[in-house]
């Protein structure tokens, strides 16, 4: 009997894969790291069959700890970092290059051109995105213009259909089908800023901004569709893949905000925050995206969300750069240490400034330094950055409920999942300097359950949106323990850091 789901987690750093069963209770799972490679300041590349073969590897090992047969494995559902960019050759599968990473800046000037040629709130207007490295159209264009092939354009392959083009997703499905499936859905589409989110389809204006044949672009699909089968030579039977989202949407489905209002922060090598608004878009005038939160049968669903590039990546500078710690799990217990007088502050913009500043060029500082400052104090500095940053998320959200007089914008909980929620001491942070609730999913894992689930589903196996969203539970609960005058004293020294940075440019 097929009871179990296997949900594809390809994340920034590290391929995971875990087993589902009919409880919705995780029965094994594999986690496998791969190359982080930084051919210059500012450029993030990874090798597009390392992540396939770990992603595979990782499926097995998941499979293996279940101990199951993958004939019992009733659906896949793949989430998946978004926006990194992979080129294909169509007839053989083989990239042309490596995968530009979502984190990477490469294309600042190009962006720069495009905004002062007053392209931005047309870019906008289609896509609910602003123009800047992080998307997928300046890195693919970037690729077919600098990637080498012999002596042949690829700019003309593409044209010739001879190329394909994926974000993680689509290249993921590819080699599981054997090359039968090029298909991307609606969430990952709506962050390559070639997608038009109010019809849904790929933008003909959009193409020719970017220079983009048509004929490279992936089939366009539902959250939950027919996305194939799985080669049966890769796990000994052929799966049917019922499911696929960009891992932020996926974490909203994980957290089952399904309603408008919702919203959630996933804190794991980034920080994103998504909140439901519902079926009608509105854009944002304060830094905030507009994108798809899921689609279903034909019908998209929208989300304002906040972007931050460095979170959990913080830590891993701590410990993997710095050599200050040697565990993440070192923080909580430095950062409780420290000298809570000390004044240090850490503006992590290793990848420039995200939600809602959008600045590629600003790059990560340490301000504020004394003769008493230590890795206690730089520890702590690492973590209140977490919340300095959402603190920067929920201020534009609140000035957009001023304008609009929709109080949606303004929560009072939070849902938080991601490997970060593990620092009891950076949760506790977050609602002190948010003045809300902060609630920990029972499960870590939201964004692996958010396509499992939806896979689920569709084969039968679970129950539909609203039994899914009334079994929700939180782990543990953050309430706020710091007055106002605490939290507008800790703020300032955070904005008087970001002006003081800012204004070095």
């Amino acid at each position: 009997m097929k009871t179990y789901i296997l949900s594809l987690d390809q994340g920034t750093t590290s391929s995971r894969a875990l087993i589902f069963d009919k409880t919705q209770e995780i029965v094994g799972l594999g986690q496998i790291p791969f190359k982080q490679i930084y051919p210059k300041a500012g450029w993030v590349e990874h090798d597009p069959m390392e992540i396939w073969q770990t992603t595979l590897d990782a499926a097995k090992k998941a499979i293996e700890q279940a101990q199951i047969s993958p004939r019992e494995i009733a659906a896949i559902g793949i989430t998946n970092q978004r926006e990194t960019t992979v080129l294909w050759e169509r007839a053989t599968g083989q990239p042309l290059a490596n995968a530009i990473v979502w984190q990477d800046r490469r294309t600042s000037d190009f962006c720069k051109e495009l905004k002062e040629a007053g392209k931005e709130q047309f870019v906008k207007e289609k896509t609910g995105l602003l123009l800047d490295p992080y998307f997928s159209a300046t890195k693919l264009k970037y690729l077919l213009d600098y990637a080498k092939n012999d002596s042949v354009s690829l700019q003309k392959r593409a044209e010739q259909g001879e190329l394909c083009f994926g974000t993680i997703d689509s290249w993921l499905l590819w080699n599981l089908t054997g090359g039968k499936q090029h298909k991307i859905d609606a969430t990952n589409a709506s962050r390559t800023m070639l997608f038009n989110i109010r019809t849904s389809e790929w933008d003909d204006e959009l193409l020719e901004l970017f220079n983009i044949p048509r004929s490279m672009l992936p089939e366009v699909r539902n959250t939950v569709d027919e996305f194939g089968n799985s080669d049966p030579d890769i796990f000994g039977c052929s799966i049917p893949i019922k499911a696929m989202a960009g891992d932020q949407h996926s974490a909203l489905i994980g957290q089952a905000c399904f309603k408008k209002g919702d919203i959630k922060s996933t804190y794991g090598t980034g920080c994103f925050a998504l909140q439901n608004i519902g079926e009608e878009i509105s854009f944002s005038d304060k830094g905030l995206l507009t994108t798809l939160a899921y689609q279903f049968k034909g019908k998209p669903t929208y989300a304002i969300e906040g972007s931050i590039f460095i979170a959990g990546a913080g830590v891993q500078w701590l410990r993997d750069e710095v050599g200050l710690i040697k565990e993440a799990s070192e923080c909580d217990g430095l950062a409780n240490s420290s000298n809570l007088e000390d004044p240090v502050c850490l503006i992590p913009a290793f990848a420039g400034l995200g939600a809602p500043y959008w600045q590629a060029d600003v790059r990560g500082a340490l301000l504020n330094l004394t003769r008493g400052t230590g890795k206690a104090e730089i520890t702590r500095a690492t973590l209140e950055s977490v919340g300095f940053q959402t603190k920067d998320l929920f201020n534009a959200m609140k000035s957009e409920e001023r304008e609009t007089s929709d109080a949606r914008l303004t929560p009072t909980t939070l849902k938080v999942d991601g490997g970060l929620t593990n620092s009891n001491w950076t949760m506790q942070f977050l609602a002190n300097i948010l003045n809300c609730n902060v609630e920990v999913s029972k499960t870590s894992e939201a964004t692996a359950l958010g396509v499992a689930y939806l896979a689920g589903a569709e084969c039968g196996l679970y129950g539909n949106l609203e039994e899914f969203a009334e079994n929700w539970q939180c782990s543990k609960q953050f309430s706020p323990e710091k007055d106002e005058n605490w939290r507008i004293e800790k703020y300032q020294i955070w904005q008087r850091a970001i002006h003081t940075l800012r204004d070095t440019l």
